[in-house]
């Protein structure tokens, strides 16, 4: 075991497999960081923290449990049923039934975030609040969603199990950098909440798309993701650039108008 750790440390190509395989595993833990952090923004304050630590501890435990048993993880790529004249593999039906599951959520939650007193329909369950336990059995069910999209990706890009263990811990490591920082700002901010929920949506959609066989480039989906985070920083900018200017205006006792207030 010593000597094989050994070859692949001197191996150029494994620092290369390593390096690719941790960028993209980081890129894919964005979805399942986002959802973690929407979620458990709707807990109180004192148990954010921790709902955090314990999704994301979740998500590591349930990646190097899979990580374990992938001779299994590769044959739910095998068609199991076929619908339509379609074979679906398990790994296809985790994907649709968690893009379902994420499409509801993201839908119910802005449903709520455009009216927070609606009339009594599909949506209106309490999304206003919510436990402990039903946030971790959520984040639960979003980690093995990803995690076995994670583990697939993964064998698709090198053999090296090693390689693929510290692919994810380091990308673990920084979703517990990034869970905080990125949750209190997603808080702060209305409109990035609207934002994010609609990205759950478009993660959603594509799930479901990927489960059908309809691969999207994921390129793509990250392109727009980030031009849409874009025109949202610069329009947070130019807001609070006028709110700076308002203050500005009033402390000198200037209408917006541009007047001098009379007396």
């Amino acid at each position: 075991m010593i000597d094989y750790l050994m070859q692949l440390a001197a191996d150029p190509a494994a620092w290369a497999a390593l390096v690719t395989l941790i960028a993209m595993e980081v890129v894919l833990g964005i979805d399942n960081l986002i959802f973690i952090s929407i979620l458990t923004n709707k807990l109180p304050p004192e148990q954010r923290e921790r709902a955090r630590r314990l999704g994301i501890g979740f998500a590591l435990g349930m990646r190097l449990v899979l990580l374990g048993t992938i001779a299994i993880i590769v044959q739910l790529t095998e068609p199991v049923i076929e619908v339509f004249g379609k074979g679906l593999s398990w790994r296809d039906l985790i994907l649709i039934a968690g893009g379902l599951f994420l499409v509801w959520k993201a839908t119910k939650e802005i449903h709520h975030n455009v009216d927070p007193n609606p009339n009594p329909d599909m949506f209106n369950t309490r999304a206003a609040s919510i436990g402990f336990s039903a946030a971790i059995a959520q984040i639960l069910i979003l980690d093995l969603v990803f995690s076995v999209d994670s583990i697939i990706t993964a064998v698709g890009m090198t053999e090296h199990v090693p390689i693929m263990v510290i692919a994810v811990l380091v990308t673990v490591a920084v979703m517990l950098a990034a869970a905080t920082p990125l949750a209190n700002f997603i808080n702060a901010n209305p409109t990035i909440i609207m934002l994010a929920l609609a990205f759950l949506l478009m993660i959603g959609t594509t799930l479901i798309a990927e489960g059908f066989g309809v691969h999207v480039p994921k390129g793509y989906i990250y392109a727009a993701m980030a031009f849409s985070a874009l025109v949202e920083v610069l329009n947070m900018m130019a807001r609070n650039r006028a709110r700076k200017k308002a203050a500005l205006a009033a402390a000198a006792g200037v209408k917006p108008g541009g007047g001098t207030p009379s007396h």
